[in-house]
């Protein structure tokens, strides 16, 4: 998976799955930019991994901030050919009937809102530099559902719908889109959870495990490279048989 001389953007970029996919795009021989809400974890990372890794802060809820970040990789390394849009937030779990509507938009914010105004922000970027691929990073709840976790569920459905989308309107300018579904992965807000807790878990995996963000970054680092490039407009599951059951 050569990225050799391309450009690429990661929200949601300083920890978990987005830390790895920042770090597997690297390794491929990418040049990243790290976006995250807390500026200084993403400018503290860009610098332990060396000249091709930027750090700046970004509210992918907010559009001007969107269209900033995407400036700031133009102006840091020259042009944008990659996004991983992974910035997302989790949800309480509340039933319909008690879920205020408060909370429903601030899921929907990050989750939904986001992954449009990042797109919005990317795609005139690669129009700009001849093509590239972008990844949306969805959950296995993009493809199944679970109770008190509406808000949640229905950001992540409505990702994929998204991603086909992106992808149709990509297409003639050379933009390939598509979704990664992971299961549970092993991150630090999972790793809250009690040994038991992570039992269960790790059981609704036909693998019986949980998966590690390397394993996710792989997945995505393989969609975006050339070995991928009749592949758009689709969803991915990368979830250890999860849906399989």
């Amino acid at each position: 998976m050569d990225l050799t001389n391309k450009i690429a953007l990661v929200t949601g970029g300083a920890s978990g799955i987005g830390k790895a996919c920042v770090e597997a795009l690297l390794a491929a021989g990418a040049k990243v930019v790290i976006a995250d809400l807390n500026g200084d974890a993403a400018r503290a990372l860009a610098a332990t991994l060396g000249p091709n890794a930027a750090g700046t802060a970004a509210d992918t809820t907010d559009e001007a901030s969107c269209f900033a970040m995407v400036a700031f990789a133009k102006a840091q390394f020259g042009a944008l050919h990659i996004a991983i849009n992974n910035a997302g937030v989790t949800s309480t779990h509340t039933p319909i009937s008690e879920l205020s509507f408060a909370e429903w938009r601030r899921v929907a914010a990050v989750n939904m809102d986001g992954v449009f105004l990042s797109l919005k922000a990317e795609i005139p970027a690669m129009r700009d530099a001849g093509g590239g691929a972008v990844v949306n990073i969805g959950s296995v709840m993009s493809a199944v559902a679970a109770p008190g976790a509406s808000a949640y569920t229905t950001c992540k459905h409505a990702i994929v719908g998204l991603t086909k989308a992106a992808a149709l309107e990509g297409a003639p300018m050379g933009i390939r889109v598509n979704a990664v579904g992971p299961g549970y992965v092993e991150t630090p807000l999972l790793q809250q959870a009690t040994r038991e807790k992570m039992g269960e878990i790790a059981a609704l995996h036909a693998l019986g495990r949980i998966a590690q963000p390397e394993e996710i970054a792989a997945a995505v680092c393989f969609l975006v490279s050339p070995l991928a490039s009749f592949m758009t407009g689709a969803y991915h599951p990368v979830d250890g048989g999860y849906l399989a059951r």
